[in-house]
């Protein structure tokens, strides 16, 4: 009987270690994954969110087979990944974003006709679905050309097109959008969406660092960081986690030696943020209500701090991230990079 999960995991974990080779000692040891417990119900887009070097690809190359854990256990389809893997990978398929595109001297019909044939599909039902996919995606112009003539955008919905033409019971999307412009995007979030809403029993795990994606796309988001999972609900619930709280973006003039701990000392600031880019400074605020504001202008006139514009908004992914991480994306990106130079 099959499982009620399309992917159910507990206590996963997983440890990179890495060696010295001239001296076979063990230098240090990278923890990837901590304790990932998740249960994917099918039928469900479900979203990792998270910055470079937060444990998503790993992830997924667990779940498709490629990685072995290093603690606990996580089953696909009700496989177990580890014991299991033979009937596990012939019901998903998976897609990553900037990976190589097929062959570069098969047009795309013929790149796709392969693949196809590698998951058993008729010749007849393989070329009857690259036609219909081709069309949905706005690449049916280009069936007949070769792939190392197409650009980047439309090599990536190639390779969109190839993970779901096998209509897979579980699909697996490793940043599909990374590096297109925003209408190549669009198209593929459209496609994706379209693909899930007329196959209700299928399932598809987005990894993305896109904030509008996962509002965009995901039923639920788990936003991940540093390979622990800090939250998991529907983007709307992560949202209204902060709904109590009054959010605020200001622009000032110079800062003047103003910190955003010197904010969060006010009595009120749960969170604030100071950035500055092309010589602009923004302050993102958290309050505990509106009438926290006046304590805060108070402090940015005694420092001689101009306002410039002020917004009350409403409470975006971007902020249950920085309240969740202690900053916002980009930052995090940073210093994943800086972490894996080091």
């Amino acid at each position: 009987m099959a499982s009620d999960w399309a992917i159910e995991t507990h206590n996963l974990g997983r440890i990179y270690t890495i060696r010295n080779r001239r001296e076979r000692k063990i230098r240090k040891e990278i923890v990837a994954l901590r304790d990932v417990n998740l249960q994917i119900p099918r039928g469900e887009l479900f979203g990792l969110l998270g910055p470079n070097g937060a444990g998503k690809t790993t992830l997924i190359k667990i779940l498709t087979t490629l990685l072995a854990p290093t603690t606990g256990w996580a089953k696909v389809a009700g496989f177990d990944v580890v014991r299991e893997p033979q009937k596990i990978r012939p019901r998903i398929n998976m897609v990553s974003g900037g990976e190589a595109s097929g062959y570069g001297l098969l047009t795309v019909r013929e790149n796709l006709w392969m693949f196809a044939q590698f998951y058993g599909l008729s010749s007849r039902e393989a070329n009857r679905r690259i036609e219909e996919m081709l069309r949905r995606i706005g690449l049916a112009d280009r069936i007949h050309t070769k792939s190392s003539d197409l650009s980047t955008g439309l090599r990536q919905k190639m390779n969109i097109v190839r993970g779901f033409l096998t209509d897979p019971e579980i699909l697996f999307l490793d940043e599909p959008t990374l590096g297109l412009d925003v209408n190549a995007a669009r198209d593929v979030r459209r496609f994706i969406r379209e693909w899930l809403d007329a196959h209700p029993d299928r399932t598809i795990l987005l990894t993305t660092h896109y904030m509008v994606e996962a509002d965009e796309l995901c039923d639920r988001v788990a936003i991940i960081s540093q390979g622990r999972v800090l939250a998991c609900d529907s983007p709307e619930a992560l949202k209204r986690r902060l709904q109590r709280e009054a959010l605020f973006d200001i622009e000032i003039t110079t800062p003047n030696g103003l910190t955003a701990a010197a904010l969060e000392a006010i009595p009120g600031v749960r969170k604030a943020l100071l950035t500055e880019s092309n010589g602009i400074a923004r302050l993102n605020l958290v309050l505990a209500e509106d009438s926290v504001l006046p304590s805060v202008i108070q402090v940015l006139t005694e420092r001689e701090i101009g306002v410039r514009h002020l917004t009350k908004r409403e409470p975006t992914l971007e902020d249950v991230f920085v309240e969740l991480v202690g900053r916002p994306l980009t930052e995090s990106e940073e210093q994943a990079r800086e972490m894996n130079e080091s």
